[in-house]
């Protein structure tokens, strides 16, 4: 017994130096080298008017309805809470990359009966007292712990930890998207509402117009034909509105699917009032700001930091691997004496194993998390340029967007007063009929192109505060776990 005892104590010592002197292959993870952000935005923005709560951007657009569709998209999505799955999958996969750090401890107890061979290697008859049929009690344990020599494990939980920072990364991207398309459907309802009431107003308008002008034909003012164009363009505009009811039909069903609703519960949107979206400035900052903003970059970062400590799991396959393997417990042949101090047995033994040839398996396995980390460093590049395309061109439109819109409410506000003088001038029998609707089709016109400008620019307000990374906090997401 004291034998096995000094062994154990010296392979316990040989373990631990081990140990101490292990060292981790493969290459250390550096953060990829800056990329080139350029010297600031190709159009001139003023970065600092205005400060926004990031997090909540879609309060900056001044729609209490919106924000609560964003507040129960954002608790109910689908595609959000498969998101927080993966979470959970990637923090239990971290969680079991970091067990492999401690020993696995198993336990056993049985009890054996069992009946010696007279005629075997073991002489029964010629033992005194041996009985052939034995009753064997055991309980005991058994232990396996296996050294990170070279860090295999290690590496293995770099990895782990670095994939689920990755799957955190991508629930935060796919909250922004959620919370932008959830604006950017609601903003289309919204705009095609507008759209509705401008061509309603322009058929009640074209209705009062055809109303004034068989007055005339009565008074025989003008001619019959005058008649049947009006009529025409009557038709022409009523027949408009079933298409637009569609779109914004289509758009509160929608916006049920983002909330992870019945399609049923949104359509009350369709009578609602809402106020006018709020355009409004954007403190954008640095171009380079959206390199710590933009979680597809902080994804993709976090994936070729993955994939680096992967060429060290597979490159520690080249080198040997030391385990130790216990054993303990009591052993009898009577059950009074199964907890004896003689019952007692115990086993160490260190195991090596060496893959020594393979077929270069190893090696092609290296060769290929290689390959796999060449392809994350590409990815993290172009994860970092789309980014910066992304903003550029969203500002871009945006900015440009908001100019269209002040000039198309210059051009609206012309046209109604255009119009007014010709009513009036008409009503008076100093204008024809053709000059009337003339003036009367421009001002439609204009509502109607300022209409769509404004939504159009609205929805490109909600694409730049997604392409600057906006609306996320890493505290929010671990609430949702």
């Amino acid at each position: 017994m004291t034998q096995g005892l000094n062994f154990g104590r010296h392979g316990l010592y040989l373990a631990a130096s081990l140990l101490l002197g292990a060292c981790a292959v493969g290459p250390d993870y550096r953060q990829p080298p800056a990329v080139d952000t350029g010297d600031g935005w190709t159009l001139s923005v003023n970065a600092k008017d205005r400060q926004i709560e990031w997090v909540q951007w879609w309060a900056a657009l001044g729609d209490p309805v919106l924000d609560r569709l964003v507040a129960d998209a954002l608790s109910s999505n689908l595609n959000l809470r498969q998101a927080y799955a993966r979470i959970n999958e990637a923090r239990a996969l971290r969680d079991r990359a970091a067990g492999g750090y401690a020993p696995v401890v198993d336990t056993s107890g049985s009890v054996a009966r069992r009946r010696q061979s007279e005629h075997g290697p073991l002489p029964i008859a010629s033992i005194p007292g041996l009985d052939r049929n034995q009753t064997i009690y055991e309980i005991g344990f058994d232990a396996a712990w296996e050294i990170d020599l070279f860090g295999q494990t290690g590496r293995a939980l770099e990895s782990a930890q670095a994939r689920l920072q990755a799957a955190q990364a991508d629930a935060i991207d796919i909250r922004i998207s959620v919370a932008a398309e959830v604006a950017r459907v609601y903003l289309t309802l919204r705009g095609a509402q507008r759209e509705l009431a401008a061509r309603q107003a322009s058929v009640e308008t074209l209705q009062q117009t055809l109303d004034l002008v068989q007055k005339r034909y009565e008074l025989g003012d003008v001619a019959e034909a005058d008649i049947a164009i009006n009529q025409s363009r009557l038709a022409v505009a009523e027949a408009g509105l079933p298409g637009i009811q569609a779109r914004i039909r289509a758009a509160a069903l929608g916006l049920g699917v983002l909330l992870g609703m019945p399609p049923e519960h949104e359509l009350a949107l369709i009578n609602m009032d809402a106020p006018a979206i709020a355009l409004t400035a954007l403190p954008v900052g640095e171009r380079a700001d959206i390199l710590r903003r933009r979680p597809d970059i902080r994804a993709a970062e976090r994936r070729l930091a993955a994939s680096t400590a992967d060429i060290g799991v597979a490159t520690a396959e080249l080198f040997p691997q030391l385990s130790i393997a216990a054993g303990g417990g009591f052993q009898s042949l009577d059950s009074s004496q199964l907890f004896d101090s003689d019952s007692t047995t115990f086993s160490l033994v260190p195991l090596i194993s060496w893959r020594l040839f393979d077929g270069g398996r190893v090696r092609a396995e290296i060769r290929a998390t290689e390959a796999r980390q060449q392809q994350a460093a590409l990815a993290y590049e172009q994860a970092v340029l789309t980014a910066l395309s992304d903003a550029e061109r969203a500002l871009s439109d945006y900015l440009l967007g908001l100019d269209a819109v002040e000039r198309q409410q210059l051009a609206v506000n012309a046209a109604r007063r255009s119009y007014q003088h010709a009513q009036a001038r008409f009503q008076a029998g100093d204008m024809a009929l053709t000059e009337l609707l003339t003036e009367e089709r421009v001002l439609r016109e204009a509502e109607h192109n300022y209409a769509q400008t404004h939504t159009a620019t609205a929805i490109n307000l909600v694409a730049l505060f997604k392409a600057l990374g906006g609306g996320w906090d890493m505290g929010l997401i671990d609430s949702q776990q």
